[in-house]
């Protein structure tokens, strides 16, 4: 984690975020990963993944909300 800002990176909001500024962040340009902030502190803290460790994290939530669905 970083609290070091970066106004150079390239921030998405994540597709699934809800209204009301409740969203998560997310950029490539996080060399060697992926970067993911909370939208209400931009200039705050700072999650850095590899880019191995972003997808098992992705793969596992898409397979938990499918799992959630067949229920």
């Amino acid at each position: 984690m970083t609290n070091k800002p970066d106004r150079t990176r390239r921030w998405r909001t994540a597709s699934y975020s809800g209204s009301g500024n409740n969203c998560v962040q997310v950029t490539a340009d996080a060399r060697p990963g992926i970067a993911v902030r909370d939208s209400k502190h931009p200039h705050g803290p700072v999650l850095v993944f590899t880019a191995g460790a972003w997808e098992t994290f992705t793969r596992t939530i898409k397979a938990s909300a499918t799992t959630r669905q067949e229920l």
